[in-house]
């Protein structure tokens, strides 16, 4: 039982390290862009599209205009309106190509990434870096594991990116929250009534 422990306090360590990395200029760009957009859609792909689902429920319980890409309700997206995309590689094929898309409709795209340079990075307007071992870091992490003797990871694939990723975005809601003067009350009032 000591596995689950170590694995979720190597977890912790990693949030706790990213907070304090994070680029002051890059969070405040990210805030600034929810805050002027007409409406806001998000998307990732896999457990990165869960922690985006994650927020644009919270974006929702704060009266912002948002939809997540993939779902039938979600209207076109068009100029004025920002898509934030997570990709801890930048390289998903899918985040890429809705990248691209809402690009040539006139919207602004924000990437959360471990690789500002990646495919997806170079296609954003801003970029947001979260440190995490990504399933393509992992692959070079094999060898240096293997080489100090750790043969298993206690945060597979891109676990520990989308930790932290899920807390970071968890406090934009903090800060989004405190600058449109919004209480825990009000997110409550537009919670789900049927669930």
């Amino acid at each position: 039982m000591k596995i689950f422990q170590s694995a979720m306090l190597t977890i912790a360590e990693h949030i706790k390290k990213v907070a304090e990395s994070l680029d002051p200029a890059q969070v405040e760009g990210f805030v600034e862009e929810i805050l002027k957009a007409n409406k806001v859609f998000v998307y990732g792909a896999g457990r990165s599209g869960l922690v985006g689902k994650a927020f644009a429920m919270r974006l929702m319980h704060l009266g912002i205009d948002v939809y997540v890409i993939g779902e039938i309700v979600t209207p076109a997206i068009s100029d004025g309106d920002l898509l934030i995309l997570i990709s801890g590689s930048g390289e998903t094929t899918s985040v890429v190509n809705a990248g691209r898309i809402a690009k040539k409709a006139g919207a602004r795209v924000i990437l959360i990434t471990t690789y500002p340079n990646s495919t997806a990075g170079k296609i954003a307007d801003h970029v947001v870096v979260v440190e995490g071992r990504t399933k393509l870091k992992g692959e070079k992490d094999f060898i240096l594991r293997q080489i100090k003797g750790v043969h298993h990871s206690l945060a597979p694939l891109g676990t520990l990116f989308e930790a932290a990723v899920m807390v970071f975005l968890d406090g934009i809601i903090a800060e989004l929250m405190n600058r449109l003067g919004k209480s825990e009350e009000d997110l409550r009032v537009r919670h789900a009534t049927i669930e």
